[in-house]
């Protein structure tokens, strides 16, 4: 049975909508709390993070009123990205965390992300007995008003959870000699991303670090890595990193402007892993992986399986095969042997300690040659055109045209109202007429 609220990566839409309104962030509050307190854990406690977008302050309110009023004690953090939070949930020993944010979405949208007290997202199984208790009669689920919960501000958020990405590399790591270009998407990474470089001695260019909550993730981040690629340039830089809204996506950039995508991160930190002897089992991709990255891996004799698209279902596919490097094209990527979701900021210190010595972004991410790919975002009123007739016909049409030549895949967007139409193929005349066949019939 399909999920009613909450879609591959938390719960978002647009503020003030259907799902995403004080009223219904209340419901979620108080069916995660009760859901969570029924766990049996000594401690009742839930910490919440978000990130920089003004309707936070409308939604942040609503959730820890329905949290309290399950009987969870509540700890805010305030900005802080997805990761930090994900990382404190399990060192504070919380019985769940919430993340407030929309990720990589413009300012008019928010949600959640939920994970539980090993700072793990939720599975599908879990999310669907909390639906079932956001549709309940609220008044089942109510504290009686001796055991409502309590609420404090963490301002030490940000501090811990840099505290926890230094502890993974040695006492002499450091980011002396590096000039680097860091874009904050105005989101929730814009203290802790200059912060962190310039403990380590980088010289920073900081950009996307002005939040006033509509500009998150406008023209700026890893949805629009042009801005890093300009400023390495201009600023004769070693490096850029760009994130996302909430900092669980990393795009970088070489001293020489190139643009480095998931892909291509992921490939690099494989054959290092592999040459050092820290990669475990292989590597999880995802259906919209670049098949130049999976004719990588076979060269080099590294396992590659690909899950559906959504970083927890990478996690997942990690977690059954025993695998500890997976992630997405988008950016998202997942060191198992350090975290437990992606993290901007974690992949961008285990890149820099890998050329911090002299060595160039660019020798380090040269490891493979993309497959063409063209990936069509169409924005629709209702994803389920995708089961239309002539849709379904024009993707036959443009897969049998494909055979032998590429790839075609089409899907529905589990975060947007969006038809992500994806094809791959040397040939590049037969790639866009592909897509153009299937794109028109969902246009029309």
């Amino acid at each position: 049975m399909a999920k009613k609220y909450f879609g591959t990566d938390g719960i978002r839409g647009a503020i003030n909508s259907k799902n995403i309104n004080g009223d219904m962030f209340f419901k979620f509050g108080l069916a995660s709390g009760t859901y969570f307190k029924s766990q049996k854990k000594r401690k009742q406690i839930a910490i919440i993070a978000k990130d920089t977008r003004l309707s936070g302050y409308t939604l942040e309110p609503a959730l820890v009123s329905g949290l309290t009023s399950a009987g969870m004690h509540v700890y805010t953090l305030g900005p802080l990205p997805t990761n930090g939070l994900a990382m404190l949930t399990k060192k504070m020993r919380a019985n769940m965390g919430i993340m407030i944010t929309a990720s990589h979405n413009p300012h008019y949208d928010n949600g959640l992300k939920l994970f539980g007290p090993d700072g793990m997202k939720l599975s599908d199984k879990i999310e669907k007995k909390i639906e079932k208790l956001i549709d309940k009669n609220i008044t089942n689920n109510l504290s009686n008003p001796e055991k409502l919960g309590r609420v404090k501000r963490l301002e030490t958020g940000t501090k811990n959870y840099l505290k926890i990405l230094k502890k993974n590399f040695t006492k002499e790591f450091n980011l002396r000699g590096l000039k680097i270009v860091i874009d904050c998407a105005n989101g929730a990474g814009y203290k802790a991303g200059p912060e962190l470089l310039k403990s380590l001695g980088a010289k920073v260019i900081a950009i996307g670090v002005n939040p006033n909550g509509l500009n998150i993730n406008n023209n700026c981040g890893s949805t629009y890595p042009n801005r890093i690629k300009l400023a390495v340039k201009k600023h004769k830089a070693h490096l850029g990193i760009s994130l996302d809204g909430d900092a669980d996506r990393i795009i970088m950039c070489d001293e020489n402007g190139n643009i480095i995508n998931g892909d291509q991160i992921i490939a690099a930190l494989a054959t290092r892993w592999k040459s050092k002897k820290m990669l475990k089992g292989g590597v999880v991709g995802t259906l919209m992986s670049n098949y130049g990255l999976e004719k990588f891996f076979k060269s080099k004799k590294i396992k590659f399986l690909r899950a559906n698209v959504g970083d927890r279902y990478v996690k997942e596919k990690m977690q059954k095969n025993n695998f500890n490097l997976g992630g997405e094209q988008s950016g998202h990527i997942i060191l198992g042997k350090f975290a437990t979701t992606g993290d901007g900021l974690l992949v961008a210190l285990e890149v820099l300690f890998a050329i911090r010595k002299g060595n160039k972004a660019s020798i380090f991410f040269n490891k493979f040659k993309k497959i063409p790919q063209i990936l069509k975002n169409i924005e629709v009123k209702d994803k389920a055109i995708i089961k239309n007739a002539k849709v379904k016909k024009s993707i036959k049409t443009a897969e049998k045209l494909m055979i032998g030549q590429g790839r075609i895949l089409v899907r529905m967007s589990g975060t947007e109202s969006k038809i992500r139409v994806m094809g791959e193929s040397e040939n590049k005349k037969l790639l866009k007429k592909c897509i153009n066949i299937i794109s028109k019939k969902i246009i029309n």
